[in-house]
């Protein structure tokens, strides 16, 4: 037994404090446990622990080398050794994993086995990972959508015992806006999630306190470089990109090889929280004492382990006791309440609109906290981009309005110009990291549901001749004139205008030759629109002109193309002085 818990013990453990605190973690892991938000996680001091990491560094890993849980699997499995595939309903929280938890992880391994299938990423590695990160979201504490509550956040990654992380996302993610943090139930730090966060529970969101998106991110960081997870070489490279330290690669094993041989589903909630964590030796920094806090503790004296500390050395002239050296008051990060984190549609619908009109539709977002809560007084600038003339209602192309207490904030209504196309609606917010969403919308062309002629009079005219009377027509929306709309005019063979003629009346073009359609026509502010003048070829008969408009209306004219009628001569009438002829008597 002795020999068994001498190799659970951490790699260069020498003094009797850090042999008792391993051999508590064998005996009493069921203890209750302070969680990562209290921000006391953590393995001690990486340089004391023998650990292959140097405080200040993070090497690219995805947890920065933040602290982790060290306590080390029962010494009795959950099941015997091959006995995972058939994992009972329920059983202890010692030996149990949540449900929502167990439910992301084997999430995560379905849907790389489909992405990534020469990965092989077993569910039990994320367990494993999890377990030693933040005790399976503390004991499975998630809401039903799988996300942790409160968050689960690393102690700020500031040098003093970790890594030096200056702030990279403005607080979003860790409520932080000075140093980095760990972040949720597989403790992202926020620049690795920035790069493999994932939406796993389909929400729209990626949320590293979200336990499936979580999971699911962390399986494809530990496949990245195209690694075989099924091999133990990359399997240990995989873990040692989470946390680059070799007693941490030990302490994932066990948990790995302890879940292999079997696990237990429990209820969300009721599982077992890791033993409190050492806290870190910080390094001291010149003139500011050593510690995290401003006032630095004692150290116990060598000799007398749990004691009182040594008094310090005296001041001249006596005194027997020293202050400590003034340290600069650390700044207090803003609360994730009042974080901005997010920027969301608010539910903004499709944005189209004729030429010239209002759009009924309005451009709205919504603002969410570091917590995902609304935000409230966040100042969110809209702009319009594009070539249709379109702008927000008084005539401007950016306006800037805050979030209400729903944390929404809608743009003012768009007008729509004249030219049809896209454009598109940017809204942005934040500073620093500033979020943005970007909204197609479109113009399209005015239109008109029916069209005529304004008078009934026949359109007759002589081979090689001239129409003598013009064409025109006007066009109507919903029984109103239909201002500025697109009007194509068409010689046809058919009233459906699906054979265009080559014979018969024609327009001429800028310079004067013949051409039989006309795609330039606009009707004017009343709706009407007078057709240039149309000329008969030297062929006779009846001939079509088809007008379409844009909307679908059209009308079909009939051109007559024939010849004048010639008329007889009358006889001429007697003349009046000539002499009768002699009559018979």
């Amino acid at each position: 037994m002795a020999a068994h818990i001498r190799r659970r013990l951490r790699k260069g453990a020498t003094t009797t404090a850090v042999a008792a605190a391993a051999v508590a973690a064998l005996a009493a892991s069921q203890a209750p446990a302070a969680t990562l938000a209290d921000g006391s996680a953590g393995s001690g001091d990486p340089k004391a622990a023998g650990e292959d990491t140097a405080s200040g560094e993070t090497d690219g890993a995805a947890t920065g080398n933040s602290p982790y849980y060290t306590d080390l699997p029962p010494l009795v499995t959950p099941d015997k050794p091959g006995s995972s595939s058939n994992l009972p309903a329920a059983g202890s929280a010692e030996a149990g994993i949540p449900a929502s938890v167990l439910a992301a992880y084997k999430q995560a391994e379905r849907t790389v086995a489909t992405t990534d299938p020469s990965c092989r990423l077993p569910w039990q590695l994320l367990a494993a990972i999890g377990k030693v990160e933040s005790g399976q979201a503390r004991g499975g504490r998630v809401d039903a959508n799988g996300t942790a509550s409160p968050r689960i956040l690393g102690p700020a990654l500031n040098g003093q015992g970790f890594a030096l992380i200056k702030d990279t996302d403005g607080g979003a993610y860790d409520g932080d806006a000075v140093h980095d943090r760990a972040v949720g139930p597989m403790q992202f730090i926020p620049s690795t999630w920035a790069s493999w966060g994932q939406d796993a529970n389909g929400d729209g969101r990626k949320d590293p306190n979200n336990i499936y998106d979580a999971a699911l991110a962390a399986g494809r960081y530990l496949c990245a470089n195209d690694r075989d997870l099924a091999l133990a070489a990359d399997l240990d490279q995989a873990v040692l990109s989470y946390n680059r330290s070799t007693e941490y690669l030990r302490t994932v094993r066990s948990w790995y090889s302890y879940y292999q041989r079997g696990a237990l589903e429990i209820p969300d909630g009721t599982g077992r929280l890791p033993s409190t964590p050492s806290t870190p030796t910080p390094s001291p920094r010149p003139g500011t004492g050593s510690g995290p806090s401003a006032t630095p503790s004692p150290k116990p004296s060598p000799d007398k382990p749990g004691g009182k500390p040594s008094p310090g050395p005296s001041k001249p002239g006596g005194g027997g006791s020293t202050s400590p050296t003034p340290k600069p008051p650390t700044p207090k990060p803003t609360p994730p309440s009042a974080t901005f984190g997010s920027l969301e549609n608010a539910g903004t619908g499709p944005l189209r609109a004729t030429a010239g009109q209002e759009f009924d539709e309005r451009v709205s977002v919504l603002a969410r906290n570091a917590v995902g809560a609304p935000l409230a007084k966040v100042p969110v600038t809209f702009t319009v981009t594009g070539g249709t003339g379109t702008l927000f209602a008084g005539g401007k192309k950016t306006v800037t309005v805050r979030t209400g207490a729903d944390g929404t904030a809608t743009a003012p209504k768009l007008q729509a110009g004249e030219k049809a196309g896209e454009f598109t609606v940017t809204a942005v917010a934040g500073t620093g990291r500033p979020r943005t969403l970007t909204y197609a919308a479109t113009v399209t062309a005015r239109q008109a549901d029916a069209i005529a002629r304004t008078d009934e009079k026949a359109l007759v005219a002589a081979p090689g001749e001239k129409f003598a009377d013009a064409v025109t027509v006007k066009a109507t929306y919903k029984d109103a004139a239909a201002a500025g709309v697109a009007v194509t005019a068409t010689m046809v063979k058919d009233r459906l205008g699906v054979i265009d003629n080559d014979k018969g009346p024609y327009f001429k073009d800028a310079d004067g030759k013949p051409v039989r359609t006309l795609t330039t026509l606009t009707t004017d502010a009343d709706g009407q629109l007078r057709l240039p003048e149309i000329f008969a070829d030297d062929n006779e008969g009846t001939y079509l002109l088809r007008l379409t408009t844009e909307g679908g209306a059209s009308v079909v004219i009939e051109l007559t193309v024939k010849a004048p009628e010639e008329t007889t001569p009358d006889e001429p009438a007697p003349d009046a002085t000539e002499t009768p002829a002699a009559t018979k008597p």
